[in-house]
């Protein structure tokens, strides 16, 4: 969207018709055509039917909120979702500030749940002019401000508390998303500027892609890797009122309510790496990224099977709290790893589908998948699924037949 698209969208008229829409994919067509009879151009049109279709994907991040807020493409894939940015301004505003600035705030979702809670006043900016326009009409009904600018010329010494979320991407791919950049002094602000900037604010939160490099956190700080709903979402370094600890940490989220996993659960020596037992275990996403997968062992009775890939075995189910931080398999069988060897244990144990998953092996799921060419079950049969695991148990490398738990 470009800045006349988007001064055209904030028009109190326009935003009326988009208030008034009930869209459908089946009544598109039906839509626009009484847009254009309303005498809007062919681009607000558009834009209108664009915001439309995003108020409703947007649903998933932001609730019932989604319908009365305005977005970017790039900027909703961006956002933080509305549960992990109450864990952020819960954070923030733990040193009881005045003034809150988000640099980098993108569609204001993290600045929305700063205003929401609390007294402190909300400043916020992003370098794009579009998005900074939407964050700013996204935040109407708060005591806040959005402005276009950049992070690097806000005056530190206003805040009370800082949130940081440097932009990671820059120019398209060729379908149209942003690119992902890798490197931290490509961020915008640069990772080195944001960690300096974090020297003058009382109470400091930096949003990063949760592939950060552990040696990338400054001693002295927090990084806190975080997953929702089963997704590894962020990784965010605390300083300040915001920490809670020193270290690594996991937070999982997820519908039974929250896991923190940190480098005190660790255990004071190596796990042992020892034989599949009756149970496989996958760890949540944010404790493998946080490096903490031996934090698990001694609350599920578990075990590595492999001094590099992440998978515990144990003899017994995951019961209690650490539960959620794992997906469990019950294990049937081992099974030699050949298409043709497997094709028939499979067969012959009448199993007409499965889901393929690898860890520490050079697969491709999806291709196992079609060259196993498992007959489907016979008419008025039950189809018999599994779960296939490929990965290495030592030296060993292996197909574990497993039904999930």
């Amino acid at each position: 969207m470009d800045p006349q698209t988007a001064a055209a969208l904030l028009d109190p008229d326009v935003l009326a018709v988009l208030d008034s829409i009930e869209y459908s994919p089946s009544a598109e067509m039906q839509i626009q055509q009484r847009l254009r009879k309303q005498g809007l151009s062919p681009d607000v049109v558009a834009a209108v039917m664009t915001q439309a279709q995003l108020r409703i994907e947007a649903r998933a991040k932001f609730g019932p909120f989604a319908d009365s807020m305005l977005f970017t493409r790039d900027g909703l894939g961006q956002a933080t979702r509305l549960p992990v940015a109450a864990m952020h301004a819960k954070r923030i505003h733990r040193g009881k500030p005045q003034l809150i600035a988000d640099l980098g705030c993108g569609i204001g979702a993290d600045a929305l749940a700063f205003a929401g809670v609390g007294a402190a006043s909300v400043y916020a900016c992003d370098s794009d002019e579009v998005t900074a326009a939407l964050a700013a009409y996204n935040l109407r009904p708060f005591d806040a401000i959005a402005e276009h600018a950049r992070a690097e010329d806000f005056n530190l010494d206003r805040a009370d508390a800082l949130w940081l979320d440097p932009a990671r991407r820059s120019g398209k791919n060729a379908d149209g998303s942003a690119f992902r950049l890798s490197h931290p002094e490509a961020f915008s602000p640069r990772l080195s500027w944001a960690l300096a900037a974090a020297e003058r604010v009382p109470s400091v939160g930096i949003k990063l892609g949760p592939a950060l490099s552990h040696g990338l956190v400054p001693a002295g700080w927090e990084a806190q890797w975080t997953s929702h709903m089963g997704d590894v979402v962020e990784v965010a370094l605390f300083r300040g009122h915001a920490q809670e600890r020193e270290g690594r940490a996991a937070l999982i989220m997820g519908e039974e309510g929250s896991l923190t996993v940190t480098e005190a659960d660790l255990p004071s020596a190596e796990v042992e790496v020892a034989s599949i037992g009756d149970y496989l275990f996958e760890p949540d996403g944010a404790v493998i990224r946080s490096g903490l997968i031996q934090a698990l062992c001694a609350p599920l009775g578990a075990h590595r099977i492999h001094e590099s890939i992440a998978y515990l075995s144990g003899d017994r189910p995951a019961e209690g709290p650490a539960a959620q931080a794992v997906s469990q398999y019950r294990v049937e069988d081992i099974l030699p790893t050949g298409i043709r060897s497997l094709r028939g244990a499979l067969t012959q144990r009448g199993i007409t589908q499965v889901v393929v998953k690898k860890r520490g092996m050079d697969i491709d799921p999806a291709q196992v998948q079609r060259q196993l060419k498992l007959e489907p079950a016979g008419k008025g049969q039950p189809s018999e699924s599994a779960v296939v695991i490929f990965t290495r148990v030592g030296e060993q490398r292996c197909a574990i037949l497993a039904r999930e738990c």
